[in-house]
């Protein structure tokens, strides 16, 4: 298991290697989707078992992942 920001974890063997929240399976992607579906901070910690600064802790994690996008316009 690898801790590659505060909170987050990779390990090949938990959720073929996607980022989770340390100590658990849950995804990244999925606090963020909830996020991004309406539900509040809050929600999303009581439906996963989480802390309110685990989910903060996904957030940032996505931004600092989307701040070294490169997009390149195709004409």
């Amino acid at each position: 298991m690898e801790e590659i920001a505060p909170r987050i974890v990779v390990d090949p063997d938990v959720r073929f290697g996607k980022p989770v929240i340390r100590g658990t399976r849950v995804p990244v992607q999925l606090v963020i989707a909830k996020l991004a579906g309406g539900m509040g901070t809050a929600e999303v910690a009581e439906e996963y078992g989480l802390e309110r600064d685990d989910v903060l802790a996904a957030l940032a994690y996505a931004a600092q992942a989307l701040s070294n996008e490169e997009i390149r316009a195709v004409s």
